[in-house]
């Protein structure tokens, strides 16, 4: 989760919604990545989904069964989605998401036994500092509206 913490950090630092995603085997990371939905027009921007697509290729195949993703805030419904079809075993994630978590605060989709896989979620892993980390990012846009109207 700490290097998750930091890929955040440095997708606020552009400009970006500050999430970091991290998929790992064991202590080996075959994927990294924070939002870049701004920066690259791409609304599946995610960092899950990006951090994903680069295990996958690193793994040499989609199917990432014995992998876990380390997130600092809950997947919205696509990313959910995506860790579901990926196969991956494991889900640690941050924050919790009131307006769009996928996994426990909205929708249930990685351990729906109506879906083909299951995902094993531990949720509130550092979530404060995650938390934290996107009230400050908030706010901060806030101001610089305000700021920017006076």
């Amino acid at each position: 989760m700490l290097r998750a913490i930091e890929l955040a950090n440095a997708a606020a630092a552009s400009g970006e919604v500050p999430v970091g995603a991290v998929v790992y085997r064991g202590e080996t990371v075959l994927g990294e990545a924070a939002n870049i939905r701004e920066a690259s027009a791409d609304p599946t921007g995610h960092a899950e989904v990006i951090a994903l697509r680069s295990a996958a290729a690193r793994a040499g195949g989609w199917r990432l069964v014995d992998c876990s993703m380390a997130v600092t805030l809950e997947p919205c419904p696509m990313c959910a989605g995506a860790l579901v079809n990926a196969r991956v075993a494991r889900l640690v994630y941050g924050a919790r998401d009131p307006k769009a978590g996928a996994v426990d605060t909205l929708f249930d989709l990685c351990r729906d036994a109506r879906l083909n896989h299951r995902v094993e979620v531990f949720g509130g892993v550092m979530a404060s500092a995650c938390g934290r980390l996107l009230s400050d990012f908030f706010r901060g846009r806030r101001k610089a509206r305000r700021s920017a109207t006076q």
